[in-house]
């Protein structure tokens, strides 16, 4: 199907009767109409049960000199899609001007001839599987978990299945009845009120109802909820104003990193521009470590470190400890190195556990505090540094250690 105007536009599927106008008066394209093309392109079953949802393609004719970026011309017509997306889309070749492979920064002219090829959306269907979780709490109105490492929070792009979500699914199918709040299920994160990374321990919580999650979501937007981690990071963290007791206050924004290329894509990295924002962890200083007989150039001084998030950025403690020079042990995407243990098995992953997390509860206003120790890979990191005469440090505002078992 083809318009014509200033622009022409073509797309497969769709009728002028189901979308309405390609191009609006003054030969502009109509934004909402590809919308819809999409829409429905993505709503049309295969044709076999064989066959994969098909790609929509649309394609635009300029029959005018932009001299705009492809990137920022794809992304002012395909709404719908962020511009990340969309050079996400571009880089991997989906998109050709001209009938071939072109750049995000490549400028559009007259003549010009885009083609993009857009995979479906992905199913936001929820599968339940007999996945493992350790329950702290449950009602009708939210569950608190204990998250195992290596396992996801919920449904991503390349991740359909094995994640928290899929294992809820299937706990409340089996065991206790109910569901999750339809809120975010639109992007397969139903009843996902915040998120902890995939190597990531500890305490998170899920909402059952739709009025739950409401009220949870604003106590985490206002910063009423109390967020504690533990983590181990390289060296002798020493805080920079209030070294003496062992407290620091971190405020740097973060934002994307702005390197596009593979491995730093999905890194977030410390900004001062417009896509940087407002970022707040206080560290508190738990214990110091320092291995015997392991050189001063080798990772000789580890620290244990409580950090109290008061925001909640992608990455922030992996991101603001490395901004101060102390990777977190294991944590390869921001600097940090594994750690030798005694069973020859290298302690590789993020050293990060969410320890304790307090909030009033949505319905009763009840005061809940969960608290969990380091789990088992943690823990073994702990326990080989413990072995050298640790020293602890009580630091102001800190929870007792002997409240996550350590």
């Amino acid at each position: 199907m083809t318009a014509e105007g200033s622009e022409s536009v073509e797309t497969s599927i769709p009728t002028p009767e189901e979308i309405g106008p390609l191009i609006l008066p003054g030969g502009k394209v109509n934004p909402d109409a590809i919308r819809k093309a999409y829409e429905l392109a993505a709503s049309r079953p295969p044709e076999s049960s064989e066959e994969s949802a098909p790609l929509w393609r649309v394609t635009f004719r300029l029959q005018r000199d932009l001299g705009t970026r492809l990137d920022k011309y794809i992304t002012s017509r395909v709404t719908f899609m962020s511009r990340n997306q969309i050079q996400r889309l571009i880089e991997s070749g989906s998109v050709t001007v001209n009938g071939s492979a072109a750049r995000s920064a490549t400028k559009l002219r007259s003549g010009d001839r885009v083609d993009v090829l857009v995979p479906p959306p992905p199913s936001t269907e929820i599968i339940p599987q007999d996945i493992p979780i350790n329950v702290m709490f449950e009602d009708d109105h939210l569950v608190v978990l204990n998250k195992q490492p290596d396992i996801i929070v919920h449904p991503a792009r390349a991740e359909k299945s094995g994640t928290m979500i899929n294992a809820l699914a299937y706990h409340f199918k089996h065991r206790t009845g109910g569901g999750l709040s339809p809120v975010g299920s639109d992007d397969a994160r139903p009843g996902v009120v915040h998120r902890l990374d995939r190597h990531t321990t500890g305490c998170i919580c899920f909402a059952k109802s739709e009025e739950a999650h409401w009220k949870l979501g604003r106590q985490w937007e206002e910063r009423t909820v109390d967020k504690r981690y533990l983590a181990v990071v390289h060296g002798r963290f020493a805080p920079t104003r209030r070294e003496a007791d062992g407290v620091e206050v971190i405020d740097e924004p973060l934002g994307p990193h702005p390197s596009r290329e593979k491995g730093y894509r999905e890194k977030q990295t410390v900004r001062y521009d417009d896509l940087g924002k407002p970022s707040t962890t206080i560290a508190r200083v738990r214990e110091r470590y320092v291995r015997p007989g392991v050189p001063e150039f080798q990772d000789r001084e580890f620290t244990l470190v409580e950090l109290e998030l008061k925001t909640g950025r992608t990455h922030q403690i992996r991101v603001h400890m490395a901004h101060r020079g102390h990777s977190l042990a294991g944590d390869d995407m921001y600097g940090g190195r594994p750690v030798p243990l005694d069973n020859d098995d290298p302690f590789d992953v993020p050293a990060l556990h969410a320890a304790l997390l307090a909030f009033e509860h949505p319905i009763s206003g009840e005061s809940l505090v969960f608290s969990a120790p380091p789990r088992e890979r943690l823990a073994a990191l702990i326990g080989h540094l413990r072995a050298h005469d640790p020293v602890r440090i009580e630091a102001p505002g800190a929870v007792p250690l002997a409240r996550f078992g350590l």
